[in-house]
């Protein structure tokens, strides 16, 4: 049986909004609840960007039971003895419902804002690893004094939950999956093609990877295959861009700028998109298919509560069926 969780689009729709999508997803049957962490959105048109640690508060509050993870980009923006102490102080309050972060490298259009200057990607991925190592001491309540890509100076975390959450990777590239092999308690990554999948699940496994895989999975549907289509292009277009280039643009303008004049069926190969639910059943049961626990929807739309509906009546009775043996 596979998981199915609600991706909540911090970039999208209003915090409260998405406070109360949080809650009609739990009681839809949804699984679980995951959240992005940004400063800004990818373009103007989505228009939001909530503070994910101060909503994570409230919607564990507003809800009853579903577990909840983010992602998040420790090392710039973040000190990770901030980022510990966030994750911390929502585990012991919440005891069971923050189960995991999936930490990446950041991406310029969120990290800039620092003034510091905008590292290589293997720069990345180094202060990455040091913000793990210094999270996970802090978290088994050591007082911790590092000298690296970041700098901490006798940081002790006073409230600590009595298990703190998982560290999953994200990962695109199997390149990356292969190299959080070493630390991640889990990989998480996106839809892509599924040869692609293939590779990067296998990459992580291969290096020796623990822990759950999860997929994120941008979809969007509509009662009408023309709107669906309207959907993606208007809420999507605009990051339908190089991963390279993603990481490294600083403004939603610049993305605007690189994606104009991308069309429609370039749109669709990054969201699934039908009206079809028939279709996005099939979709999401070939993604299980390849050995994922747990797959988050995300509905790229700004209007979530006709998704949750649907979906739950649907395609989550057939997804979370047990698997015959």
């Amino acid at each position: 049986m596979v998981l199915i969780g609600f991706h909540a689009s911090h970039e999208q729709v209003h915090p409260a909004v998405l406070r109360d999508s949080a809650v009609q997803a739990e009681q839809a049957g949804f699984d679980s609840v995951m959240c992005s962490d940004h400063l800004a959105p990818w373009t103007s048109k989505q228009g939001h960007s909530g503070f994910t640690w101060s909503w994570l508060g409230a919607a564990l509050q507003a809800t009853q039971r579903i577990p909840m993870g983010s992602f998040h980009a420790p090392g710039q923006r973040y000190h990770p003895v901030v980022s510990a102490h966030a994750m911390a102080t929502l585990a012991a309050m919440f005891p069971g419902r923050l189960p995991w972060v999936a930490l990446g490298s950041g991406e310029a259009l969120n990290e800039h804002v620092t003034g510091d200057r905008w590292p290589s990607k293997p720069e990345r991925m180094e202060r990455l690893r040091e913000c793990v190592d210094v999270m996970r001491a802090l978290w088994r309540g050591e007082e911790v004094s590092h000298r690296g890509h970041v700098i901490v100076d006798r940081a002790r975390l006073w409230s600590l939950p009595e298990v703190p959450p998982e560290l999953v990777a994200g990962a695109v590239s199997a390149e990356t999956a292969a190299w959080a092999a070493g630390w991640a308690d889990g990989l998480i990554t996106v839809n892509q093609p599924v040869d692609q999948l293939r590779r990067v699940v296998g990459a992580y496994r291969d290096a020796g990877g623990r822990g759950p895989l999860r997929l994120q999975v941008h979809l969007s549907w509509a009662p009408d295959a023309e709107e669906a289509t309207a959907i993606a292009v208007d809420q999507w277009q605009g990051n339908c861009v190089p991963t390279d280039l993603a990481w490294n643009l600083e403004h939603p303008e610049q993305f605007e700028a690189a994606t104009r004049h991308v069309p429609p069926a370039v749109v669709a190969e990054n969201v699934l998109t039908s009206a079809d639910l028939a279709q996005h059943t099939a979709w999401l049961a070939e993604f299980a298919a390849l050995g994922f626990d747990e797959l988050m929807l995300h509905h790229v739309g700004q209007h979530d509560d006709p998704f949750i509906a649907a979906f739950s009546g649907h395609v989550l009775p057939q997804l979370q069926q047990p698997a015959v043996a």
